[in-house]
C-alpha cells in the first residue's frame, strides 16, 4: 500500500512563496506520475501540477505557470511543490496524489491520496 503524506503548508502574505513536500512510502520503481491538486472551500478540487516520475517531465495548470515548480528526488521518494508570487486566490487545501498517467491526474483520477495540507495567502 502507498502512503503520501505532505508537509509544508502554513500562512503566507501575498507575494510571499512556500515550499510542500510530499514523502511516498513505496518503492520508486513503481511510482509512474504524481502530482498536486487543490481544493478551495465551496469549490471543486482541481489539478495544479504534474510529474512523470522516471523524466520529470513537468506539466502545470495555466493559473500557476511561472509561479509554480513541480519536482522529485528519486533517492528520497520525495516530491515537491515550490510556490512563489503566492496569490489570495492560491489559498486551499493541497493534495499529493499518484497515478499511472499524467492524463488520469489532469482528469483528478489518483490511485493513492494524501491528507491535504493547508494553505493560506493573505492580503
Amino acid at each position: 500500500q502507498v502512503q503520501l503524506v505532505e508537509s509544508g503548508g502554513g500562512l503566507v502574505q501575498a507575494g510571499d512563496s512556500l515550499r510542500l513536500s510530499c514523502v511516498a512510502s513505496v518503492r520508486s520503481s513503481i511510482l509512474y506520475a504524481m502530482g498536486w491538486f487543490r481544493q478551495a472551500p465551496g469549490k471543486e478540487r482541481e489539478f495544479v501540477a504534474a510529474i512523470w516520475w522516471t523524466s520529470g517531465y513537468p506539466y502545470y495548470t495555466d493559473s500557476v505557470k511561472g509561479r509554480f515548480t513541480i519536482s522529485r528526488n528519486n533517492a528520497k521518494n520525495t516530491l515537491s511543490l515550490q510556490m512563489n508570487s503566492l496569490k489570495p486566490e492560491d489559498t486551499a487545501v493541497y493534495y499529493c496524489a499518484a497515478s499511472r498517467s499524467i492524463s488520469d491526474l489532469q482528469l483528478k483520477k489518483y490511485d493513492y491520496l494524501g491528507q491535504g495540507t493547508q494553505v493560506t495567502v493573505s492580503l
